[in-house]
């Protein structure tokens, strides 16, 4: 598995909040995938409400 950094913004009750996560993953649509899933649930977001800006490897 790899490092992937996930970052960009979700709606928040104040506007946009950025974030960035640090996710291992097989590739990098598995580690979007697992960033989506943990802000639905944690937040109580739609997949429409988090926009990831970039992935990158480490």
């Amino acid at each position: 598995m790899s490092q992937f950094t996930v970052s960009g913004e979700f709606q928040a009750r104040d506007g946009l909040q950025t974030f960035t996560r640090s996710i291992d993953a097989v590739n990098e649509n598995v580690a979007r995938e697992h960033v989506l899933s943990q802000f639905g649930a944690e937040h109580n977001l739609n997949r429409s409400q988090i926009e990831i800006g970039e992935v990158v490897a480490e």
